[in-house]
């Protein structure tokens, strides 16, 4: 692969949700060695507590992960603030940030399906003000010696929690969302945004329009803030076979095999090439490629016959 300046700096979605067979450890490791070999520059999962498939724990996961790696961003794209006790948290980042040499890219998100936070102690109500609170509590627990919290979730005085991040003043925080005002929170509060996979291309584009509004009136630099999207992804010259693909995936998932119709992106390499450049022309700066079938054989397509072809914007 070709990674010189003018690429889009490109990540990877690791096999983590299986939908017709048992977890395969076996092709995690085999992906995420090949994955780094290809020089790929982020390795992410996601979080999905609750579900009918066989889905693994995203910290887990990303601590198994830096074990057999050493070079690529390890990020998880999101995790459901409501759904954590943010103390914990805390710790538990800061231990795979440290366990990874400093390679914890943190996707943070208010979520939009609170029915069955309530099973993991999310609030009933008030669900943005907890929201903000615990990214406080988080925040203060990596960068202050002694952090002091005074709100309506948690409190306390002086609580010591080490180690700390090896990255300072903490690991990058990228928020999720699609609605206006998670958008202007994402710009706000985090330190880049990630467009949801589930989201069309044409959605992209809208949200940006809001986000750069957005660093604009907050006086922010584009450069500061980081922007990327997560492309669900596949490359087969029978178009009819990967779309059915992605629709059975899409129906284990997320419950609705249209979906998948809707916002992925398939074809030969050539096909899909024009489509994710205008998603950089848009304004990503990093594309996650998320195949959901074949997964070595688009591991290693992408980075040949797709990414080198992808031009970063100016």
């Amino acid at each position: 692969m070709n990674n010189g300046d003018k690429h889009i700096p490109s990540g990877i979605s690791v096999p983590q949700s299986f939908i017709d067979g048992p977890v395969d450890m076996g092709l995690i490791k085999e992906f995420v060695s090949v994955a780094e070999d290809l020089r790929y520059k982020g390795l992410w999962v996601q979080e999905k507590i609750i579900g009918e498939i066989s889905s693994l724990e995203p910290i887990n996961l990303l601590s198994y992960i830096s074990s057999l790696t050493s070079t690529a961003d390890l990020g998880v794209a999101v995790i459901i603030g409501s759904t954590r006790n943010p103390i914990l948290l805390a710790k538990e980042l800061a231990s795979l940030d440290q366990m990874s040499g400093g390679r914890l890219i943190l996707g943070y998100a208010l979520g939009g399906n609170p029915r069955n936070y309530s099973l993991m102690d999310g609030p009933d109500s008030k669900r943005v003000r907890h929201f903000i609170e615990s990214l406080n509590v988080i925040k203060s627990l990596w960068t202050e010696e002694s952090p002091n919290i005074e709100g309506d979730f948690w409190n306390f005085d002086g609580l010591p929690i080490y180690p700390k991040p090896l990255q300072k003043p903490h690991p990058p925080i990228w928020f999720g969302g699609r609605h206006p005002d998670a958008l202007k929170r994402a710009v706000k509060y985090g330190d880049g945004w990630m467009g949801a996979g589930s989201t069309t291309s044409d959605q992209f584009v809208e949200h940006m329009g809001i986000i750069k509004k957005e660093l604009s009136y907050l006086n922010k630099s584009e450069n500061d803030f980081k922007i990327s999207k997560r492309v669900y992804v596949a490359i087969d010259s029978d178009k009819s076979r990967a779309e059915e693909k992605l629709r059975t995936w899409f129906k284990a998932n997320y419950g609705n095999p249209d979906l998948g119709s809707q916002v992925s992106i398939w074809g030969t390499s050539d096909e899909i090439i024009p489509e994710l450049q205008r998603l950089i022309d848009s304004g990503a700066g990093m594309l996650m490629f998320n195949p959901v079938f074949d997964h070595m054989f688009h591991l290693e397509t992408i980075a040949e016959e797709v990414i080198p072809f992808l031009t970063a914007g100016n």
